[in-house]
């Protein structure tokens, strides 16, 4: 399966490059702390290395061993998996579910620094985060460009304008999700070209297309809303680089088509599959727009920066979504976010991990409706953006997966395909 081949290969590599980025850093630690920087350092990739040792022999998942918040969390999970097997020996890397020893293996990654100051605040993937968001700017310049010349005419749309620029960004959006570094294992993947140009031709590859059911979700939520309450939508971020401006500019449009009063953003409490956004990936992509020299680039940074102070922009991070759990078991677990998202119009789901969780990772027949595999997990009406990365996909027409598997076999893990997936709540 795919997955056999992201433990054997993929996620070694990635363990790979974390502990050259730590070795490369080696001297700036000693710069800002001293002998205590370097031995920390030493600590982290001794951690490090051990892990990829267990990970490729095929080790037993072992319980975590850190006074982390969550920590507690993660050891009833493997307890969890313990009584799946049936006895059937310890849950191991080879033997348990992808999803789980994936964010097995980026909470370590993450323990191996929490367990170890001065270094403990070090983003291992910042680097490569940076670098996909300067790779990107061409891209973010001719997004940034296109919604500021579409700002000076918005007042002017009337709602069928409207609702096709809207179906334009979140495209757009959905799109930006090819650019992904937990996928290529940290090589570099960048958008080079203007995202806009190439819509059309994309739409072919978007297999389910709920795009115009999202677009009168927001326009009748609008029309339904009285003065007292405010439309809200929430975005549960994925990638930073050029996927986080394309989520930024969709929701700026939102709030400046009065579609929305306000947006709130779901990030990752700690660094996350490689590319993940966190808290300072989000600001910081803020501020190198603001500061860009590049005028509609740099309009949009601070204009965003404003929607922050204003709060109609809220960025939220919580630890569920670090968690191996799918989402089905969010009001259980994290019953405060799950009534936080309860109080949404909309919410949006960036990515492939955001898609395996919501559908529980199972090798679903593709015909199963995307209702179903939810497992009773409605918050909110909810969409899925995402491009395929992984083999689990649902909702598709009878024969559908078929006919492109006949000629594509790799399909369902290329990232060339994409979908807009909605289910309305309950």
């Amino acid at each position: 399966s795919f997955a056999y081949f992201t433990i054997k290969d993929r996620l070694p590599q990635i363990l790979t490059k974390v502990i050259d980025t730590l070795h490369r850093h080696k001297n700036e630690f000693f710069e800002e702390h001293g002998e205590k920087g370097v031995e920390a350092e030493k600590r982290a990739i001794s951690f490090l290395s051990k892990l990829r040792n267990e990970l490729q022999t095929d080790k037993p998942v072992t319980p975590l061993e850190d006074e982390l918040p969550d920590a507690a969390l993660w050891n009833q999970y493997l307890d969890y998996q313990r009584n799946l097997s049936n006895g059937n020996g310890e849950p191991s890397w080879f033997q348990s579910p992808w999803l789980y020893v994936e964010c097995y293996m980026y909470r370590r990654i993450h323990a191996a620094l929490a367990q170890n100051p001065p270094i403990d605040n070090f983003d291992v993937f910042k680097e490569g985060k940076a670098q996909n968001f300067f790779e990107s700017q061409e891209a973010i310049i001719a997004l940034c460009t296109y919604f500021q010349e579409l700002l000076k005419n918005i007042k002017d749309l009337d709602e069928k304008q409207l609702q096709d620029e809207l179906c334009k960004l979140f495209q757009v959006s959905l799109w930006g999700n090819k650019c992904d570094l937990s996928f290529s294992a940290g090589e570099a993947t960048s958008q080079k070209s203007s995202p806009l140009q190439s819509l059309e031709n994309l739409t072919p590859y978007i297999l389910v297309n709920d795009v115009e059911k999202l677009c009168s979700v927001l326009v009748n939520a609008k029309k339904r809303n009285t003065e007292k309450s405010n439309v809200r939508v929430d975005i549960i971020l994925d990638n930073a680089g050029f996927e986080l401006v394309s989520d930024l500019v969709l929701a700026d449009f939102l709030l400046s088509s009065k579609l929305a009063d306000e947006v709130h953003f779901h990030g990752k409490s700690i660094p996350w599959y490689v590319s993940d956004t966190t808290k300072h990936d989000f600001n910081w992509t803020i501020k190198q727009l603001q500061s860009a020299n590049h005028m509609w680039m740099s309009r949009c940074g601070i204009n965003w920066e404003g929607n922050l102070k204003k709060g109609v922009w809220v960025y939220h991070d919580h630890m569920f979504w670090t968690l191996p759990h799918d989402f089905s078991s969010m009001p259980e677990v994290a019953p405060d976010l799950y009534a936080d998202l309860q109080k949404s119009n909309l919410l949006l789901f960036k990515g492939d991990l955001n898609y395996r969780k919501l559908t529980g990772d199972k090798k679903w027949e593709y015909t199963v409706p995307f209702h179903q595999t939810l497992n009773k997990f409605h918050p909110a009406p909810l969409c899925s953006l995402r491009t395929l990365k992984s083999d689990t996909q649902v909702g598709l027409k009878p024969g559908q997966g078929e006919q492109i598997q006949a000629s594509e076999p790799e399909w369902m893990v290329s990232g060339k395909y994409g979908v807009v997936q909605f289910d309305a709540a309950l």
